[in-house]
């Protein structure tokens, strides 16, 4: 078992927000020897509360309930009592649960020639401090566990003379460390030594590691915002300077949407299914074999020296689209043309707080990371059958956010931090449109209020006063003292632990005293199926909504 050296790719760190450097891409031209990877950790990896039952509900992921035969699979799953495969079989649903090597596999299979077999080893609530310590394990003892199943079945494949090479960890953990006062503090030099031990006691010094984000989106993103921030940078301690390891952000994808006030702490099935996503790109980046899909615009749609107005759309799950699909919009009545790339309006985004940006500007068209679009379509073709002209539309938005997160001060999780980013991303905007020799008028910022911080007291009661700050404090930034701020709010979280805090009218009260922030209450929107997440003809029906608002 070989791997080639890998020498480690410059990262360009944009300012307040950043991801760490990706592993530098290489060819790759063996498409025999089976690629063996290691799937390892808590209960997001695990797949707690997912159901592969709930799969068809997400049309760009039909058809993963179903086994992958050309994959092999080995698995050693839970705590006390155990679900074990007993050998390799085919990769599968285990305990209908849905985990994120199903989608991790369809990707990769799908875009290299090679065979692969995943190892699975996953137990919720277990700490890498204690469990996973390789030193001392403790608890239910991880390390020693995956170290045995790994090696016996590695074992299997070479009594049946398969060729093979271990081509990766991805691992997700972190959560149960927060808690404990002394491997919260340590996460970052556990995490090393961890993967020092992996890489002597396999015998793979090179050993390529990828190291999940904790999902930041969840209730836990906000009450245990201090602790979540600590373990991340621990993680990305590691990750900045091991040239074989690399930060994988997840925090963007679907959590869980449950009963009460509607955040769990899991993914869920959605979340499960992007999750591994994220672990394919990543990993086919490092291959060169990152499957690339340039929409350019061909013909530059402005006249030179004609004035452009810049629309700017901003804000969190709703915003990004989390649960808008292109599968679906393709059903909606009259809404099919909505799919067509529209070479009228040029677009640029970033999405996921930087998961995905656009190659420049783009024609106005789906680009979600996951077949998801948001409300920028609707929004854009109701613009123009307005009756409007010129227009471009610059769209930045992070699903994983709360609205502290976008106001100047941020928080004390600094990586999380998107206000400075947000203000660049706008000014870079203005700037090219300008350096192509037009002039630009900022038409104004259409903001949808944070769905999440709904469900969450303290930040239900604060978020119209830290978004009231971001608004006034863009002008002077951007030195637009009457910039318009458009802000969409839907119906919050209707429990009775959070109903007492009307932040309905507390957002009123704020656009009341500013004639420059419209307030715009989105509640007549079509049913969704959960609470806090819009759906696909809803967030058609935003875009739609929002561009009411516009005044020529």
């Amino acid at each position: 078992m070989t791997h080639r050296t890998i020498t480690r790719l410059a990262a360009i760190v944009l300012v307040a927000f950043s991801f760490p450097s990706t592993l530098p891409a290489q060819k790759d031209d063996d498409h025999k020897t089976l690629r063996v990877f290691i799937f390892a950790g808590q209960s997001n990896m695990v797949g707690s509360d997912s159901k592969v039952d709930d799969i068809g509900r997400f049309p760009p992921f039909t058809g993963l309930e179903n086994p992958q035969p050309e994959v092999k699979f080995t698995y050693c799953l839970g705590r006390e009592n155990k679900t074990k495969s007993n050998g390799w079989v085919e990769l599968q649903a285990v305990n209908k649960v849905v985990g994120p090597e199903l989608s991790f596999a369809r990707k990769v299979t799908r875009n290299i020639k090679a065979p692969i077999a995943i190892i699975k080893v996953a137990a919720g609530g277990t700490h890498l401090g204690g469990d996973w310590n390789p030193d001392e394990p403790s608890g239910f003892k991880m390390y020693p566990l995956a170290l045995e199943v790994i090696k016996s079945s590695l074992t299997e494949l070479d009594k049946k003379k398969i060729a093979y090479r271990i081509e990766g960890v991805m691992w997700h953990q972190g959560e149960n460390d927060m808690f404990n006062k002394d491997y919260m503090p340590n996460y970052g030099a556990n995490l090393k030594n961890f993967l020092a031990k992996w890489r002597r006691d396999l015998k793979e010094p090179k050993l390529k590691f990828y190291i999940g984000e904790l999902c930041t989106k969840t209730i836990w993103g906000m009450d245990l915002r201090p602790r979540m921030y600590a373990i991340s940078k621990g993680q990305r301690a590691v990750t900045e300077v091991d040239p074989l390891a690399e930060y994988i952000p997840t925090s963007h994808v679907g959590v869980e949407i449950g009963g009460g006030v509607g955040l769990h702490y899991h993914y869920g099935t959605l979340g499960q299914l992007e999750h591994g996503v994220n672990y394919a790109n990543a990993y086919l980046r490092t291959i060169d074999q990152e499957q690339k899909h340039p929409r350019p615009l061909k013909t530059w749609p402005y006249k030179k020296g004609s004035a452009i107005k810049l629309f700017v759309l901003a804000g969190h799950r709703n915003m990004e689209g989390e649960r808008a699909f292109i599968q679906e919009l393709k059903t909606l009545p009259g809404k099919s043309a909505l799919l067509d790339d529209n070479a009228r309006i040029a677009y640029k985004y970033s999405l996921g707080g930087g998961y995905k940006e656009s190659d420049g500007w783009e024609p106005l068209g789906p680009a979600g990371p996951y077949d998801t679009f948001g409300p920028e379509l609707s929004f854009g073709t109701a613009l123009l059958e307005k009756g409007l002209s010129n227009i471009a539309i610059a769209k930045f938005t992070h699903s994983g956010s709360q609205v502290i997160d976008w106001t100047p001060e941020g928080s004390e999780a600094k990586s999380r931090n998107l206000y400075p980013k947000f203000i660049a991303f706008i000014q870079e905007s203005i700037a090219e449109l300008e350096a192509k020799g037009h002039q630009v008028a900022l038409h104004g910022i259409f903001y949808h209020l944070g769905e999440n911080d709904m469900s969450f007291g303290p930040h239900r009661k604060k978020a119209p006063v830290w978004l009231q700050a971001t608004i006034l404090q863009s002008r002077r930034d951007l030195k637009k003292p009457d910039l318009k701020w458009i802000v969409s709010q839907q119906p919050p979280t209707d429990d009775k632990r959070v109903n007492e805090i009307d932040v309905v009218a507390a957002m009123e009260s704020v656009a009341s005293t500013d004639p420059n922030t419209i307030h715009l209450k989105t509640f007549d929107l079509p049913e969704q199926e959960k609470k806090l997440v819009i759906t696909t003809e809803g967030i058609v029906r935003l875009g739609e909504v929002i561009a009411e608002a516009v005044k020529e």
